[in-house]
């Protein structure tokens, strides 16, 4: 099923303009579709046309063009030969069509015919050598894509310590190709679309027929088709096109630069989505906890994954309202604090003249210009002045008296658990909402924490991506899906696929794949094959 999109104008008055250069068609002529394609590139420094004057015998003419630095060298050499030898041996083109010319010239290779002038520009620009030929209408493009590439290198944003060590690269092409390399079935499909009016930016939907939902793949598709705008250059530009909730805070499509990431995702039912520019993918639908789940929880043993997801949503917990309830138990529910304990923190806050709310907002927003000054820094000294950077601000601060040092161990142990939370995207939208938390713990104390949650679980209970609740499954409950959830059972224990994600295929293994000792399994040998 290949569904391609063609992007149309943002105005309405041009819509029929659109249609009529999209609907145009070549001439015949060699000089021309010559000029018009030179009118379309003039004054383009990277833009190549070579002419080939025919044989003495027929008079034939041919030319080609393409973006130098587009193209593989070497391809377009070895194809430049091919056209060398195809004007001095061929009998006139005349009368003949482009698919007769196909298997006379080129018999192998990725090769189309075009007879409109945007399928050629659009060509041209992704990396096509185009063939012209005198008295043929239609053009052959030819793909010898190339040029500098980055190579497929670790993932800098999601690093594993046991795993897969590459990841996706800014070339649509590898990627579906290491995801090819992972998922080794004709099961696996891949939906082109070309989105953005300038930009014509290639987009791959990738799903395992049978295992995905078809209403999802079908959602995917109509949300993607629905997109008009002139560029798309990154993943961000697409999840914010067609997510579900798109005013709440928290992301409700996962983004990911791991080929096995995507590989596993697909093989629980979702689809992922492929931008041409960008190393990372998109995929969906997702849930509230696949978010504090990482593809090394699958790696390792199932017991040590289970504790560190426990950490994880610990962490989160703690991310979110630790300063909040710092905040409401040092203002209005001292009584529940350990009386030692509160005499420390009362002679800490002895000369501190600001209230804890205010030093809280004071901590959290200092530390959020430390950590974005990191991030902008150049690499060779943006760790160091950061971490320095907020260590000495920190003590001075607390030896100048405007914060306690409590404070600043609770500011600093919650950045800490923010950390942990495996995806930037989930991490963002828990330092967005901790503060809401700490203007409600400073106003109302523990009740306004209390109120802010129940909002907050509300908000997320009525979140949806793609079809499928936030929450699930414990919202709607689904049993069989505890499995791997918080608590990651072994793999021989996980026969299924999580019922709320996967279509019609839900089995994942066979039965009784509970590993029995060596002893059993030379038992459960037959004694013919113990001879063999």
């Amino acid at each position: 099923m290949k569904n391609v999109f063609q992007p149309q104008p943002l105005k309405e008055g041009e819509a029929g303009q659109n249609q009529t250069k999209h609907s145009e068609k070549l001439d015949s002529s060699l000089q021309n579709k010559l000029s018009l394609i030179k009118k379309a590139f003039e004054n383009s420094p990277d833009f190549v046309v070579r002419d080939f004057p025919g044989s003495a015998a027929d008079g034939t003419s041919l030319a080609v063009s393409y973006i130098e630095g587009l193209t593989d060298s070497a391809l377009l050499v070895e194809l430049m030969e091919n056209v060398i030898q195809l004007v001095n041996t061929s009998p006139p083109f005349e009368d003949q069509s482009a698919d007769v010319l196909v298997r006379k010239i080129l018999p192998s290779g990725n090769i189309k015919s075009l007879d409109s002038p945007q399928r050629v520009f659009q060509a041209i620009l992704t990396g096509h050598l185009v063939i012209i030929v005198d008295g043929v209408q239609e053009v052959l493009a030819v793909s010898i894509s190339g040029g500098e590439r980055r190579s497929v290198v670790e993932p800098t944003s999601q690093t594993v310590v046991r795993g897969p060590k590459e990841g996706f690269t800014e070339e649509i092409t590898t990627n579906i190709t290491l995801i090819r390399r992972k998922i080794r079935t004709p099961d696996l499909k891949f939906q082109m679309h070309n989105i953005g009016e300038y930009t014509q930016t290639s987009v791959a939907v990738a799903y395992i027929q049978g295992i995905a939902k078809p209403e999802v793949v079908d959602e995917v598709t109509k949300r993607l088709n629905s997109i008009r705008t002139d560029s798309i250059l990154e993943s961000g530009y697409i999840e914010e096109f067609i997510q579900d909730a798109p005013l709440s805070p928290f992301p409700t499509m996962l983004n990911t630069e791991r080929p096995d990431t995507v590989a596993g995702s697909l093989l629980d039912g979702q689809v992922a989505i492929l931008i041409d520019g960008t190393p990372f993918a998109l995929f969906a639908p997702v849930t509230f906890f696949n978010f504090f789940q990482t593809t090394e929880d699958y790696y390792q043993r199932y017991d040590i994954s289970t504790f560190l997801r426990i950490i994880r949503m610990i962490s989160f917990l703690v991310s979110l309202l630790l300063p909040s309830t710092f905040i409401a138990l040092t203002t209005f529910q001292q009584e529940m604090i350990p009386t030692t304990l509160l005499v420390t923190l009362a002679a800490q806050r002895e000369g501190v003249p600001f209230p804890a709310l205010l030093e809280a907002l004071l901590m959290e927003v200092t530390f959020e210009v430390i950590r974005e000054a990191g991030v902008r820094m150049p690499r060779a000294i943006g760790p160091a002045i950061s971490i320095v950077g907020a260590l000495v601000i920190g003590q001075a601060a607390v030896e100048a008296g405007l914060v306690s040092g409590a404070m600043v161990i609770v500011v600093s142990f919650t950045a800490i658990s923010n950390f942990v939370i495996p995806y930037f995207s989930m991490a963002t939208a828990v330092r967005l909402m901790r503060f809401p938390f700490m203007l409600l713990a400073g106003t109302l104390g523990l009740f306004g924490i209390l109120a802010g949650a129940i909002l907050l679980l509300a908000h997320l209970a009525s979140l949806k991506s793609f079809g499928m609740e936030y929450l699930s499954p414990y919202s709607p409950f689904y049993k069989s899906n505890m499995k791997d959830l918080i608590l990651r059972v072994p793999w021989w224990a996980m026969k299924t696929r999580p019922d709320e994600k996967a279509g019609a295929n839900k089995t994942r293994q066979a039965p009784h794949q509970y590993p029995s000792g060596s002893d059993n399994n030379l038992d459960s040998i037959p004694e013919s094959d113990a001879n063999e």
